[in-house]
């Protein structure tokens, strides 16, 4: 009797035991998921304006997968890129310096050489100091190799994006309608065999094979006049630009969306129990547009609508990853695009005939190419489950070019004074704790344009005020231009003749910002 009450105390003392480690342990786990850094998917879509989505007052078309984001999460009414195009917005994303600060940095070719310095800090190697594996999927477009050197595409291409701080990278070199149309994974071109060497020229034609220009009853994709789409034919698609040789390696339009897809998932699988940081820069929505079979017509906007709905449906594949490996909670999800919308870029795909009743812009004036806020006001919208309020709504300005430095004050990283100098530490305004983001901003679009609280001022420009090419105005003024963008979003009251000493204290304000050389 007595060994028995021994042995049934002593069989609670550990059960007590067993107990408190239990407790103790999972208050250890619950600590350290509080206390870990959240993983960071930045989604990068590509010439997608402020009103394509339904999230921002889109009613022709449905973006229901994006749309989550803004429900469980954050939208941006005043959230921009630094350009009205897509490789200056990069180059701004990636360094945090204004891209007209620097020569070369307008839009690129596909032979380019890399414009992001390998010595100087840059967004991805903000991560990588903080212990981060970091990647990039999809579009580059910000040059590969040493400047002043030709690119040799048939050795490893050594000098890109792994050079700038991506761990892992599995891109194309510029645009989906210029050459050379391959994938690239880290160095090595994706099926290149060495019998088949490839060349690539935007002076003059190289090779044999034929061009869209001289042979147009082999396209499946008719070039609009004029816009250069008319040099060497892949998948039935006349691009800019020549190239010869990898057969093998050439990509079909229509798998694009699924094989970056299944990259950015593989990184997302692979790097699940480490923080990551993985750039997710979509080749939807821009030309040519040739959306997989399972969404041609699902729009019945054409091709421009249905590339649309394909980037909303990777957008849910990936919300879906993130939920079948427990990520959803601890990973913050950016949602923006490179510069505003456009609809006829070079293709005859009824662009522009089947979005009537659609505003790719909503209610800003401009596009694509423009210094008007329709050529950079774009979507930016941010799921951080737990931290960010649901269905939160802010008027912050903010830009792509602050993701840098407010990064790196998060992590509590120094910027030396001479590097990132117009990025912006504001993070509390990116994750919706403040409603103050940034004091002013300086756009590029053909002119410049310097906005700082309700006001826009728009500098002088002789060049031509309209893209006949893409129906798209551009802001050009010989006159300088100011609007009150409270009262006026749509900039269609220039008032500068009735506040002078306003656009004096503008100009001088945007000399200034020019010769500092800096910011912040």
């Amino acid at each position: 009797m007595i060994r028995l009450l021994f042995n049934t105390i002593n069989n609670c003392t550990k059960l007590f035991f067993v107990i408190l480690l239990l407790l103790s342990t999972r208050h250890i786990v619950v600590g350290q998921k509080k206390s870990q850094k959240p993983n960071v998917i930045f989604i990068y879509a590509d010439d997608l304006g402020y009103g394509d989505l339904s999230a921002y007052g889109a009613t022709k078309i449905s973006t229901p997968n994006i749309d989550r984001l803004a429900k469980e999460g954050l939208k941006f009414t005043n959230a921009h890129a630094t350009s009205g195009t897509c490789t200056p917005s990069r180059y701004a994303l990636m360094t945090g310096n204004y891209p007209w600060r620097k020569k070369g940095t307008g839009v690129l070719p596909g032979n380019a050489s890399l414009i992001i310095p390998t010595d100087k800090i840059t967004l991805p190697l903000v991560f990588q100091n903080a212990g981060y594996k970091t990647g990039v999927v999809g579009k580059w477009h910000l040059g590969l190799g040493s400047p002043g050197k030709d690119i040799n595409w048939n050795k490893p291409l050594k000098v890109g994006p792994n050079e700038v701080g991506f761990d892992y990278a599995y891109f194309f070199p510029a645009t989906s309608d210029r050459v050379p149309t391959v994938f690239i994974e880290n160095h090595d071109i994706v099926g290149y065999e060495k019998e088949d060497p490839i060349e690539v020229n935007y002076v003059e034609k190289i090779g044999k094979e034929p061009t869209g220009k001289e042979n147009p009853e082999l396209l499946k994709l008719l070039a609009s006049p004029d816009h250069g789409h008319s040099n060497t034919i892949v998948n039935g698609i006349g691009r800019i630009g020549w190239m010869s040789g990898g057969k093998r390696a050439r990509w079909a339009d229509e798998e694009i969306a699924h094989v970056f897809l299944d990259k950015a998932e593989q990184f997302i699988e692979e790097n699940q129990k480490n923080p990551f940081f993985l750039y997710f820069s979509l080749n939807d929505i821009h030309v040519p547009r040739m959306p997989s079979t399972e969404f041609k017509g699902k729009s019945k906007m054409g091709l421009r609508g249905d590339v649309i709905l394909q980037m909303d449906w990777t957008v849910g594949e990936i919300l879906k990853k993130l939920k079948s490996l427990g990520l959803e909670e601890n990973t913050m999800i950016i949602f923006s695009s490179d510069n505003g919308p456009v609809l006829d870029d070079g293709y005859a795909d009824k662009a522009v005939e089947l979005s009537e009743g659609h505003k790719p812009a909503g209610v800003l004036r401009g596009g694509k190419y423009s210094a008007f806020e329709g050529g950079s006001r774009v979507p930016w919208l941010v799921r951080w489950t737990g931290t960010i309020k649901p269905a939160t709504v802010s008027n912050a300005l903010v830009c792509q070019i602050d993701l840098l430095s407010s990064f790196a004050q998060y992590f509590q990283q120094k910027i030396e004074d001479t590097e990132a100098t117009d990025s912006f530490a504001i993070m509390d305004a990116l994750i919706g704790k403040s409603k103050i983001g940034r004091e002013s901003i300086v756009k590029q679009g053909g002119a410049l344009s310097y906005t700082k609280g309700n006001w826009k001022y728009i500098e002088p420009s002789t060049n031509q005020p309209f893209n006949k090419l893409t129906g798209t105005e551009l802001g050009n003024d010989p006159k300088p231009q100011l609007y009150d963008l409270n009262k006026d979003p749509g900039e269609r009251n220039n008032v500068a003749s009735q506040y002078p000493a306003k656009i004096k204290l503008m100009a001088e304000e945007l000399a200034r910002i020019k010769d500092a050389g800096g910011s912040r």
